[in-house]
């Protein structure tokens, strides 16, 4: 039995709670909040054992095994390194951290500890998404060369809620563009260039980013996110002889459509053949309708699958598979690419000279 303790109150801990009860083997045991009230009702309603009024508390309790950090962003550096202090395993909500520096301070110490440590990066371990990767990987729509993806909803101003307050690390881009970076850092690791624009609202965050990554082999991603407006919230990956699309949402789908291009190469003409004789050739007029006028694809086949509950449980349970085997990292999220993820995001904010409060000092 593991038995988990809950840093946080919010929607993201609600959620967190809401799919460790798909596990059997998994325990909400202990929940720590800034405020005694919050915590009491948090640890009713989920049959947690205790509630604590402080995330200190949290952290001392001996019979935690690990905590799961549902904190203000701007706090998750923090509060990992206390957790790890206090000799708990640590699962943190993403971002993991700000930046690529914070996130890497959190790794050594952890690494030091000898601790297991994880990005809450819950999307990858949903089936529809393990599924994508495995095709994309295995060849299926042959070599990669374009990635569209995505992730934008329309959000009602709130200078004091946490998307759009700089002190808590607000913005599009942490909050929901990590999501695509993540996606495709997971599937083609570090780009070599990075390039792109931020969208800065009153606030001083952005609410909306766009960035264009650079990979070897002609590959490119073009990925945006949003406050702004919804946006398709999908991926698009097109291969050398097919298209892979991962249809919303992009943080949790479970409905995959391939297609696969057809074959038939463009029809050519001299220049310099004569008109009249061109159009004498009527199998020549045949293939250049059907190349203009029909799908070069052929019709996409669509794959559903499902996931269970709210989709949370699946990275709880990687978890704890890599806490009984005895590892210190999860493969499918290692926090060498966590750190990376985190590199390319400061590229982006390096260009559009975007810091966060915590960072000038």
């Amino acid at each position: 039995m593991i038995r988990w303790g809950i840093m946080g109150t919010g929607y993201g801990a609600t959620q967190f709670a809401l799919g460790l009860q798909h596990l059997p083997q998994a325990r909400i045991w202990a929940v720590g909040s800034r405020q005694e009230e919050t915590a009491y009702r948090f640890a009713k309603h989920f049959g947690a054992q205790f509630y604590y009024s402080s995330y200190e508390k949290l952290m001392r309790d001996p019979t935690v095994d690990i905590i799961y950090i549902a904190t203000p962003n701007a706090l998750h550096k923090a509060h990992s390194l206390l957790c790890l202090e206090a000799g708990k395993a640590v699962l943190c909500e993403k971002p993991f951290a700000l930046n690529a520096q914070q996130a890497q301070e959190v790794v050594t110490f952890a690494r030091r500890q000898r601790l297991f440590c994880m990005e809450a990066m819950w999307m990858r371990f949903i089936p529809a998404i393990q599924h994508a990767v495995h095709l994309i990987k295995t060849g299926t729509i042959g070599q990669p060369y374009l990635m569209i993806a995505n992730l934008g909803m329309r959000l009602a101003f709130n200078e004091r809620g946490r998307h759009f307050n700089p002190y808590l690390g607000g913005g599009s881009l942490l909050d929901l563009g990590i999501y695509p970076i993540s996606l495709a850092h997971q599937l083609w690791g570090p780009p070599q260039t990075v390039s792109g624009y931020m969208d800065m609202g009153t606030t001083q965050v952005d609410e909306q980013s766009h960035l264009l990554l650079h990979y070897p082999n002609q590959l490119t991603a073009q990925l945006s996110c949003s406050y702004l407006t919804h946006l398709p919230n999908e991926a698009l990956i097109m291969g050398s002889c097919g298209m892979l699309r991962i249809q919303a949402p992009l943080y949790r789908p479970s409905r995959l459509s391939i297609s696969h291009f057809t074959d038939t190469p463009a029809p050519t003409v001299s220049l310099e053949e004569d008109w009249k004789a061109g159009l004498k050739k009527v199998e020549w007029i045949k293939r250049m309708y059907e190349h203009h006028f029909s799908p070069w694809w052929h019709k996409p086949h669509t794959e559903t699958i499902p996931y269970l509950g709210n989709g949370y449980h699946y990275e709880a349970q990687a978890v704890i598979d890599s806490l009984q085997k005895g590892e210190l990292e999860n493969s499918i999220m290692p926090l060498d690419e966590t750190v990376q993820t985190l590199e390319t995001l400061d590229k982006l904010r390096a260009q559009a000279q975007f810091k966060y409060p915590s960072e000038e000092n």
